[in-house]
């Protein structure tokens, strides 16, 4: 009984893609729908609808017929609570809950082991491999605001050089390398990973085999050199068009201008020569 209409929020910042979700009731009195006996929230009295039915998404998860992120994540954050001691699971793990605005968090415990968990939430954009999701955002963003992620289309596109790679090919061990030697660095993670798909997508897949650790490492390193000497580091996936033809993306993401991860270098004569000393002593 509800459609979901994707609108692109044109007041968001310009490195920076956010959307809103407009949450709309359909008409639900077609035989089939009746036949699971579900009360049309459009043609049915208000009465019968409130003592036979759940309210709809509008009245519980929306603000002003907007999906709203922090109603959404205290709604299943209350579901997991209520749903939680019937699980067998419970018997065994200790299931708590922890604060958050935009994601379910919780933390399970057996006495041995502790596991911590984050359930983020996304909504589609169409049949493609983008979303926009419940992802951390700024203090001041209205709770109506999903910006766009591109995490499913990047995992995508690991698990095509996956299946491509030989059995001894070290090209995560590589991103997990770097990323760890570069903590501490203003270099945001995010960056390091960017700089390793962009390396992935135009070297050989063969070329990552073990007795090339060595060589794959100093082109990571020698990439974030030229990136930051450049004060550009294109996104991997908003404007390529050399991405596998099984990663599936809307129109506007793939003919929209590459964004650059390094903007502030370019915006900030402090923060490129930061960079640049960072690198050195990286």
């Amino acid at each position: 009984g509800h459609s979901f209409h994707l609108e692109l929020d044109s007041a968001g910042q310009r490195h920076v893609r956010n959307f809103r979700v407009r949450v709309q009731l359909e008409c639900t009195c077609s035989r089939e729908q009746q036949a699971d006996k579900m009360l049309c929230f459009l043609h049915h009295p208000e009465e019968e609808l409130r003592s036979n039915q759940d309210p709809s998404l509008l009245d519980t998860l929306c603000t002003d017929s907007y999906l709203d992120v922090r109603k959404t994540a205290c709604w299943f954050y209350q579901l997991v609570r209520a749903v939680w001691p019937a699980l067998t699971q419970s018997h065994s793990w200790h299931l708590k809950l922890l604060p958050s605005r935009c994601s379910c968090q919780n933390k399970v415990t057996n006495g041995t082991e502790s596991f911590r968990i984050e359930m983020l939430f996304g909504v589609q954009r169409d049949d493609s491999h983008i979303f926009v999701s419940s992802q951390l955002r700024e203090a001041y963003t209205p709770s109506t605001t999903w910006p766009e992620t591109y995490a499913v289309a990047e995992t995508e596109f690991f698990k095509h050089i996956a299946r491509q790679a030989p059995p001894d090919s070290l090209h995560l061990k590589c991103l997990q390398f770097f990323t760890h030697l570069q903590l501490g660095f203003g270099f945001s993670t995010y960056a390091t990973k960017t700089i390793v798909m962009h390396l992935l997508n135009i070297e050989p897949v063969s070329s990552w085999r073990r007795r090339d650790l060595l060589l794959r490492l100093v082109d990571i390193s020698e990439s974030l050199r030229l990136c930051v000497q450049a004060k550009r580091l294109n996104h991997f996936i908003v404007g390529n068009w050399r991405l596998p033809g099984d990663i599936s993306l809307p129109r506007d993401v793939q003919m929209d201008k590459r964004n650059n991860l390094f903007h502030h270098l370019a915006q900030q004569s402090a923060a490129h020569r930061q960079a640049i000393s960072e690198y050195q002593v990286l």
